[in-house]
């Protein structure tokens, strides 16, 4: 039985070059009707996906037509449909990410893989870290700092020396870019359940900006961050490719 399929491809020239082969070999729908959706191009457009589609509940399967693909798998145009029947599914749950701005405006997003809040000045961020309503750390001096789900912890969080967490734990990871003071503060590990809050000391003089996967806000003043267990985003994957393998592989390398 033929899988109803919706391809979805980024500006790349290589990408959309792959779509125009995959279009004309295989019957494709409109992502509203897909069965799966597959996401031609690296893992910056194959989060674009899951946060544009995720309203479809519609799992998505990713071919790498990009750089780094940890989130993609090989690119082949032969045996798509044998592929598909045979993938694993992963189901991962999104950061919330709401912060409140200068003027006032609170500005909310979803993050498959971090949320990470960055100086936007010459001059390091001042930050309290709060965890479920309580004050843990009252100054943290830093070029950044990031909260990053598993399935997002060898991306940023890996790079800032962070963790690499298994993709089934009930965990996320704090991690510190360049911390001043405490010295060389290395982050924490808290439950998936924590409520994160970083109040921003002396935004006029430190300002720093909050991203999640790439939606910006610009010159907060706090950000709170939560998992959003409501949010279920399905990746696919070959069979012992899936995000368990490449997190536990990362790790030997």
């Amino acid at each position: 039985m033929m899988v109803k399929i919706a391809f979805t491809a980024s500006d790349a020239q290589i990408a959309q070059r792959a779509l125009e082969r995959l279009d004309a070999r295989y019957t494709s729908v409109p992502l509203e009707q897909a069965e799966v959706i597959v996401a031609l191009g690296g893992d910056g457009f194959m989060l674009h996906t899951l946060h544009s589609t995720m309203h479809l509940d519609t799992p998505v399967y990713g071919m790498n037509c990009g750089t780094v693909g940890f989130l993609m798998n090989e690119f082949r145009e032969d045996d798509l449909i044998p592929r598909l029947a045979e993938a694993e599914e992963e189901i991962i749950n999104p950061l919330s990410m709401e912060a409140e701005g200068e003027s006032g405006k609170i500005r909310k997003a979803l993050a498959i893989n971090e949320v990470s809040l960055l100086r936007a000045g010459p001059q390091a961020a001042k930050l309290r870290v709060s965890i479920d309503g309580k004050v843990r750390m009252e100054e943290l001096i830093c070029d950044g700092v990031l909260v990053s789900t598993p399935a997002g912890s060898t991306a940023y969080n890996y790079s800032a020396r962070g963790p690499i967490l298994p993709i089934g734990s009930d965990v996320l990871a704090l991690t510190a870019m360049a911390a001043f003071r405490p010295r060389r503060w290395r982050g924490a590990l808290l439950p998936s359940t924590a409520k994160v809050r970083f109040d921003v000391l002396e935004p006029g003089k430190r300002p720093v900006m909050a991203d999640a996967d790439s939606r910006h806000a610009g010159n907060v003043l706090w950000v709170e961050i939560a998992s959003e267990p409501k949010v279920q985003h399905r990746i696919l994957f070959d069979p012992g490719h899936g995000l368990e393998e490449r997190l536990l592989r990362e790790q030997f390398v």
